[in-house]
């Protein structure tokens, strides 16, 4: 199919689900590489969709995948087989104490709708807090704790969906008498405007240990635990969307270990499938038998399947044969160091942050004013495509652009910096155009 042919036909039979399309036409990615349709190599820094942590077309995730749909790939729902209960087992060994019991999903949101769900029943309340820069998915439940975009002209969320200040130690008001930033007063502040709202219903409140969608937001250190303070004194359950933090993405196989606080719930996805639609909640016997005794359903058609549970159990086997964990944590500093450099040089760099292999780079207008500087991140953004690097740029209100770089943990030292002088040569080409 031309190139002519095909956008007219996208155009015509596709539905628009935000934003716009690149205009490259994919036709194979292979590592940390995509090739257009015109045989043009693309530097991957998102690992597709935050998710392909081993990169693309990786050799034992094709094995698994091909081996399991020639064997064992999809089942009726109510039956069970080796490769759940193994990876129920793998998961738990992995985790804290009391995260013991799985539910075996397919994408970030329904994995987060079937935490919420859990968490309303096993308190027997229904108001779920998160962050106002929050991304949790599109299904209704995890729709409506997402306040990053989305939430007009489709008529009122789920009833009992309340908002904290996200930490946002860049552009946050609670200064302390130096000018540092003071998060302990800003969520002690979020919790006594939650107290006002609440109608006495507080079930759980749901946050990324790093916001993505919000603009590459990390927790301070000793947020979680002031967090799980806030949500004990009232009752709540506390649920962890690991998402794009888990299985090494930050330098830790999962993002809250850094901090030591155990949640009442997990949600896994994206990066447990590394590209493939599998995701997991993670929950205490505790929770899962109180759920279960007051009749818990989430039976849809793809829970427990066989094919999910063998890729996920070939991406741990990976992560821990392959060192990608340490790997994440050398690579990320590397990044930072590299990031924080153009940071330095350049008056338009107005901030960076992130862990890892999960590092945001804000633009600005001046350092001095922090002004959003949305129009210029755009141009970036595009200038970065022409010369071979895919970048994401997040665009919210009152804030810059920023960009969530997210390489695969696989990606070669080489080509980590090669995409960082594509970046920064993107840049300056940008401002040198005026």
């Amino acid at each position: 199919m031309d190139s002519e042919t095909f956008w007219s036909d996208a155009g015509a039979h596709l539905i628009r689900y935000g934003g716009v399309f690149s205009p490259r036409i994919i036709e194979r990615a292979v590592g940390s590489h995509l090739y257009d349709h015109e045989g043009r190599e693309i530097l991957d820094f998102t690992s597709g969709q935050m998710s392909a942590v081993l990169g693309h077309s990786h050799p034992d995730i094709v094995r698994t995948v091909t081996e399991s749909v020639s064997t064992l790939a999809h089942l009726y729902s109510g039956m069970l087989s080796p490769p759940v209960v193994s990876l129920a087992r793998r998961l738990a060994d992995s985790l804290p104490a009391p995260l013991e019991r799985m539910l075996l999903l397919s994408t970030g949101a329904e994995s987060n709708e079937a935490a919420i769900k859990m968490a309303k029943l096993a308190t027997g309340r229904y108001e779920v807090v998160s962050f106002d820069r929050s991304w949790h998915g599109m299904t209704s439940g995890a729709a409506s704790a997402t306040f990053s975009a989305g939430r007009r002209g489709y008529g009122p969320p789920m009833p009992g969906n309340l908002v904290l200040p996200t930490p946002n130690a860049y552009r946050s008001p609670f200064r302390r008498p130096d000018g540092s930033y003071d998060w302990e007063t800003e969520l002690d502040y979020g919790f006594q405007l939650v107290d006002q709202q609440s109608s006495g219903s507080l079930a759980a409140c749901l946050v990324e240990p790093i916001l993505s969608s919000g603009g590459i937001i990390e927790l301070p250190p000793g947020y979680l635990a002031r967090l799980r303070e806030h949500c004990d004194r009232r009752g709540m359950l506390l649920i962890l969307d690991e998402a794009q933090t888990g299985i090494g993405r930050t330098g830790d196989l999962y993002a809250f270990q850094r901090d030591g606080v155990v949640p009442d719930l997990l949600t896994l996805s994206k990066t447990l499938g590394a590209g493939l639609p599998v995701a997991v909640v993670m929950t205490s016997a505790e929770i899962e038998e109180a759920c279960h005794e007051r009749g818990f359903l989430f039976f849809t058609t793809h829970v427990s399947d066989p094919l999910a549970a063998s890729v996920a159990l070939t991406v741990l086997d990976v992560v821990e044969r392959d060192g990608l964990v340490q790997r994440a944590r050398t690579l990320g500093d590397r990044l930072t160091a590299r990031l924080t450099e153009m940071r330095d040089r350049h008056e338009v760099v107005g901030d960076v942050r992130g862990r890892g292999l999960l590092q945001g780079l804000e633009l600005v207008t001046d350092k001095a004013s922090k002004a959003p500087a949305e129009e210029l991140g755009r141009q970036v953004t595009d200038t970065c495509l022409e010369l071979g690097l895919h970048m994401n740029i997040v665009q919210l209100p009152g804030m810059g652009g920023i960009f969530r770089i997210a390489p695969p943990l696989t990606i070669e030292v080489d080509d980590l910096d090669r995409g960082l002088d594509l970046l920064e040569t993107a840049l300056e080409r940008t401002l040198a155009r005026g």
